[in-house]
């Protein structure tokens, strides 16, 4: 995990809003929460996020995860 150093002035928890490439900070801060863990991610390791539910993820396996909660069909 990071110590957080993207900006010495940042500190606590930023606000994002998530687009298909790119984020735009609407709050500046250190690091946003993984939607599934709850683990503090720095912005500078920030590489996975979902824009429909404008969610952040630690990594591709929790991005994945979430994928499949989310697109299962009934009975799966």
């Amino acid at each position: 995990m990071s110590d957080f150093t993207f900006d010495k002035e940042f500190q606590g928890e930023a606000i994002l809003e998530y687009g298909d490439s790119d984020f735009i900070i609407l709050k500046g801060g250190a690091y946003v929460t993984c939607a599934v863990t709850g683990d503090k991610i720095g912005l500078a390791e920030l590489r996975y996020w979902n824009v429909d539910e404008q969610e952040a993820y630690r990594d591709a396996q929790i991005a994945k995860q979430r994928w499949l909660e989310l697109n299962a069909g009934p009975g799966q």
